[in-house]
């Protein structure tokens, strides 16, 4: 057994399986996808992802709640960025993943 697979207790497992279950949804990887280009207002994230700007408020406050994005207020405006560099590095290795698979 790997030496990372021996340290995994019940605590990271469960968060480890919440993080990827908020990423399985389409809207949600549209939001990262977003992001990923850097900050951006709920107006533009909505313009982007195609759908309202409630349903990207809805989805922006599960996926701060798992700390996958931060917000930062900007007089009524909050603007919102992915949370680390952790976040982006799973994404793009998640995308490559699917896309080397379809060649």
């Amino acid at each position: 057994m790997s030496t990372i697979s021996a340290a995994l207790d019940a605590v990271s497992v469960q968060a480890l399986a919440d993080t990827f279950r908020l990423l399985g949804d389409p809207t949600r990887v549209r939001i990262v996808d977003a992001l990923s280009e850097g900050e951006l207002c709920v107006c533009d994230i909505a313009e982007h992802v195609g759908t309202s700007e409630s349903a990207v408020s809805h989805q922006l406050r599960l996926m701060r709640s798992m700390r996958l994005v931060r917000g930062r207020r900007e007089g009524r405006c909050v603007y919102y960025t992915l949370d680390d560099q952790h976040i982006l590095s799973l994404f793009q290795q998640a995308l490559r993943h699917v896309t080397e698979e379809r060649r």
